[in-house]
């Protein structure tokens, strides 16, 4: 972990597997070619007791490497993305953001509402996000829910700004044919922590894909139960090269339970959708209700409306759903790529 004064340090606790590291952080730098030293704590997918027990050593590194160098980073930018270490009540990231040239602290979940387990309580989530906002020079939150949480907790006078999470829809392969076909095709992308919120709408999606004859593409890292779901799912692994099956579902799906800490997701499977012009249905929490409309997608709220929706962008005549299909990636070209944000990130990060 060299620090010879680079002109900008990324921190995260989790590697560039972690969804929320790979695009608050990497997918920024690596987009706009910014040299950076990246400190990526034990480059671990995520920070579970059984992920670091099994890179126990490098986790014992990191925590070394961590605490002899926060002082030392006073000649260097430092934008940090929710937490530099799971093992932190927020004492290391203040002194990271406090002591650095210029500390900007970046976040793109509640925070405020985290469900910690028992044992992640010890190590607060929301103590590390209240001291963050407390020492930053400037906040970056994915969406105006998170701003207002921000506002509401930080020092007054912390400016806090909204950037979403951010997309190069010329990275995915574009859906180009909405024909209808014998089976349809429905696919959901998430991770273990949020397939969840798949089996919560389970059987109103079975229903509709019976009654079209259709199935579902589970792409996550995640092996846990389907409920009613598992006769008719196909489950894919994840990685960068399994995006490239999104273009071969008929619709992007994105359930959420309406809850303090769902309302500040960002969003980011929609905008993966839409980057691929699939069609996109989506439940109406948070940031969720903008991207979906601006999508021209459905919002369903109950498990009825779900079973209607799918049923009907199904079933939908194939001009229909290409129009869907095509409204949705204009609205992420337009809304959340990078080239539209770039100006804003590199102003508050860069200055």
């Amino acid at each position: 972990m060299s620090i010879e004064s680079p002109g900008l340090i990324t921190v995260a606790a989790y590697g560039r597997g972690a969804a929320s590291a790979r695009v608050r952080l990497h997918d920024w730098v690596d987009h706009l070619q910014i040299p950076a030293v990246s400190w990526e704590y034990a480059g671990t997918r995520d920070a579970a007791p059984r992920t670091l027990g099994r890179r126990l050593p490098a986790a014992v590194r990191a925590e070394v490497r961590l605490r002899r160098d926060a002082c030392r980073v006073d000649n260097s930018t430092v934008l940090l993305s929710r937490a530099a270490s799971p093992f932190s009540n927020g004492g290391l990231e203040s002194r990271l953001l406090s002591t650095a040239r210029r500390g900007v602290y970046d976040f793109d979940d509640s925070l405020a509402h985290y469900p910690d387990s028992a044992l992640r309580r010890a190590w607060s989530r929301r103590r590390v996000w209240q001291r963050s906002l407390a020492s930053a020079d400037q906040v970056i939150a994915g969406n105006a829910t998170l701003a207002e949480e921000a506002r509401a907790a930080a020092p007054a006078g912390t400016p806090v700004t909204v950037v979403p999470s951010c997309i190069e829809p010329s990275s995915y392969r574009p859906k180009s044919s909405y024909e209808g076909r014998e089976t349809p095709r429905v696919v959901w992308l998430g991770s273990p922590a949020t397939e969840a919120f798949l089996v919560a709408v389970a059987r109103s999606l079975r229903a509709c894909l019976d009654r079209v004859g259709g199935r579902i593409t589970v792409i996550s890292a995640g092996e846990g139960p389907l409920g009613a779901l598992a006769p008719v799912a196909d489950r894919v692994t994840w990685s960068a090269d399994a995006l490239s099956l999104l273009a071969d579902a008929d619709v992007g799906i994105m359930p959420l339970p309406d809850t303090p800490f769902t309302r500040g997701k960002c969003a980011y499977k929609l905008l993966q959708y839409g980057a691929t012009a699939l069609p996109v249905v989506a439940s109406p929490v948070g940031v969720n209700r903008d991207v979906v409309t601006g999508c021209g997608g459905w919002a369903p709220a109950t498990d009825t409306e779900w079973d209607d929706a799918l049923t009907e962008v199904l079933t939908a005549p194939e001009y229909l759903r290409a129009s869907a299909g095509r409204a949705a990636l204009a609205h992420v070209q337009e809304n959340y790529s990078f080239a539209s944000w770039e100006p804003t990130w590199r102003k508050l990060v860069l200055g």
